[in-house]
């Protein structure tokens, strides 16, 4: 029988692990796959390692890596995958907000000749109005800027075969988004549609300000257009600095000199110096991401594990 990796990255989840394992386990009982579970402890503070590991003295199929700190899901997305072997691989997220049940279903798709089976959320009933409308703003702003484009609604939650895990690997940089990085390697994908689940247990560990900081990381890392932007901003201050001269260079022969115009070059001045300020945040963005690329900083490091 071939296996099935599932790749599980947890961030103070004691309240969500057993209620996930025996989801998983029952609601996936028609799949001809062997499971294995990878359980990837992202730094947590309360007992979430405690109940993986005891989990695992009771299951042979339980896996877990444990963190010497938070990382980061995109660090234990990218530890799990390094950690399979398996035919199949699958990333869930272990709130349930991901169903299980599907599973069966993106297994027959693989069966049918694709070698990626992602999900899709077509409702975000239950997420805050806010956080809904600026992913919803996300997701069309990427996709308008970006050569890669990715699904509105897009989980991590996807069946994918070997070989394409395989690929993923090969991309070896340090500022990741798995998204991005799914949807650039290609192969031949197909979506399930699903409404939104709300959390089997627990909070969020996500914030506002994680979030929106992870979706410019996103655009950033498969987008020159925050570049472009920076540049448009700057010819474009130096037109209207051009013809705001030749304009007041006439005004000046014909009318004369009188002292006025204060405020106006107040205005201006605060107005260019904001662009520039603009301009340099977003190359120094860039730069920063270089700075961080050649320091070659692994990604995670493994304090312990039951792999080895």
């Amino acid at each position: 029988m071939e296996e099935l990796a599932i790749i599980v990255p947890v961030y103070n989840e004691e309240e969500t692990i057993e209620l996930f394992i025996e989801a998983v386990n029952k609601k996936t009982t028609p799949l001809q796959l062997k499971k294995t579970f990878y359980f990837v402890n992202d730094g947590s503070k309360d007992n979430t390692l405690s109940i993986i590991k005891k989990l695992a003295l009771q299951e042979k199929n339980i896996n877990y890596i444990s963190f010497s700190r938070n990382f980061g899901k995109e660090a234990a997305l990218l530890a799990g995958l390094q950690a399979t072997h398996e035919s199949f691989v699958t990333i869930m997220d272990v709130d349930l907000q991901d169903p299980p049940e599907l599973l069966t279903q993106m297994y027959d798709k693989i069966l049918e000749g694709y070698d990626v089976v992602g999900t899709r959320r077509i409702s975000r009933q239950g997420e805050p109005f806010i956080i809904s409308s600026l992913s919803r703003l996300f997701y069309k702003t990427f996709n308008k800027i970006s050569s890669t484009p990715i699904v509105d609604g897009v989980r991590d939650f996807r069946l994918m075969t070997r070989q394409v895990v395989d690929s993923i690997l090969t991309l070896e940089e340090n500022n990741r988004f798995s998204k991005g990085l799914f949807a650039w390697v290609g192969y031949n994908v197909v979506y399930l549609e699903y409404p939104n689940h709300e959390r089997s247990a627990g909070k969020t560990s996500w914030t506002f300000r994680e979030l929106l900081s992870y979706s410019i990381d996103g655009l950033m890392n498969f987008s020159e257009a925050p570049l472009n932007i920076a540049t448009f901003v700057g010819v474009l201050s130096f037109f209207i600095s051009l013809i705001l001269g030749i304009f007041y260079i006439i005004k000046t022969l014909i009318f004369g000199d009188p002292v006025q115009g204060f405020p106006t070059l107040i205005v201006l001045i605060l107005l260019l110096g904001g662009l520039q300020l603009l301009s340099l945040g977003i190359i120094g963005k860039y730069i920063a991401k270089i700075f961080l690329e050649t320091k070659k900083r692994p990604n995670y490091i493994i304090k312990e594990t039951n792999l080895y």
